[in-house]
């Protein structure tokens, strides 16, 4: 008899742990499906501002490989590259602030945030980021710029000094190349933020480069290496 009772026992341990370890697998895997078909069926509203999906699937493997946890992103827009990088923070544990200036793409942000999911690791705040930035105390691991190209510099000067060492600051449309040119010479980075480019390649404590991605709108990553 007790020797049945061991083996009910060893039985009942035995599918207890495969289920335990199967669950989370299987939320995580719903979790993915219910992202991916967000940004599959509103593909009509990811055009105009938003990054195109080669940019937001680099944010997402960005923070996702580096394990970041607290990021910022400076131009909600209607919410597809916060998509991306919330995905990405949903697997690290961490949480994204993202600031939007106009109400009516800050609303629909919201919206899509809420209806993949991934609110509760979304912070979608309204208002401008000449004021938001340089008073927010972070800090952040991973900062995402794509707003007012002309105001880059003076956002990754407001925020440097609350980016963690190994942290990153991400622009978008940052090209080698000036203009739009970039997109038509091989695919590879172009915009208008092309003299941000050098001003972040000055500081010493960053390392800067522009992704070579085919496709790309042009996006620049600068890595923090030391504090100054």
């Amino acid at each position: 008899m007790c020797k049945l009772i061991s083996i009910a026992c060893l039985a009942v341990f035995i599918c207890t742990s495969v289920f335990s370890t199967s669950r989370p697998e299987a939320d995580s895997a719903a979790a993915d499906a219910r992202i991916r078909k967000v940004i599959d069926s509103h593909r009509s509203s990811w055009g105009g501002m938003n990054v195109p999906e080669v940019d937001g699937q680099a944010l997402h493997d960005i923070v996702l490989q580096n394990k970041y946890k607290n990021a910022l992103e400076i131009g909600t827009s209607n919410g597809y590259s916060g998509l991306w990088i919330a995905w990405a923070l949903s697997k690290t544990g961490g949480k994204l602030i993202t600031l939007e200036i106009d109400p009516g793409r800050h609303k629909e942000a919201v919206a899509y945030f809420r209806e993949a999911g991934l609110d509760k690791y979304v912070d979608a705040r309204l208002g401008d980021a000449h004021e938001f930035v340089p008073a927010i105390p972070g800090p952040f691991d991973f900062v995402f710029c794509d707003a007012d190209k002309d105001w880059y510099e003076n956002y990754l000067k407001a925020v440097l000094p609350k980016i963690t060492v190994g942290g990153c600051f991400a622009a978008h449309n940052v090209s080698e190349y000036s203009g739009w040119g970039g997109r038509r010479r091989g695919g590879f980075g172009g915009g208008f933020a092309g003299s941000f480019l050098a001003f972040a390649r000055s500081f010493a404590n960053l390392e800067t480069k522009v992704l070579n991605l085919p496709g790309s709108a042009g996006l620049s990553v600068s890595y923090k290496k030391a504090e100054k």
